[in-house]
């Protein structure tokens, strides 16, 4: 019998979205994008934080300020070089945590 490795993560990532909405239920600011792709990688792999920048885009079509997959991912790449300000972390880890996300690092065994 084997077992399968990604259904945990797919249900992870599933309520990641969940947690996304919950915080964000207007959409995504863009000002907010630098400080969440940094937090959500904590948690997730790159592969993942690219599927929620997928999702989020599709999402935002309808918004007052579209953004497309591609802007998102070159917030991911130009991310890398930047440091989001204190100000933008504790205002996005708010948010976060409205929608319940699992801010703290589990403790190391």
């Amino acid at each position: 019998m084997t077992t399968n490795v990604s259904e945990p993560r797919s249900n992870f990532l599933a309520r990641a979205v969940g947690w996304l909405r919950a915080g964000y239920p207007a959409g995504v600011p863009r000002q907010d994008y630098v400080a969440l792709l940094g937090l959500l990688r904590r948690k997730l792999t790159e592969t993942e934080v690219r599927q929620i920048a997928a999702d989020l885009a599709s999402q935002a079509q309808d918004s007052p300020d579209p953004i497309s997959t591609g802007d998102i991912e070159q917030m991911i790449g130009d991310s890398v070089l930047q440091n989001a300000s204190a100000e933008d972390v504790a205002r996005v880890s708010a948010r976060l945590a409205a929608g319940g996300w699992p801010l703290a690092d589990p403790p190391s065994v």
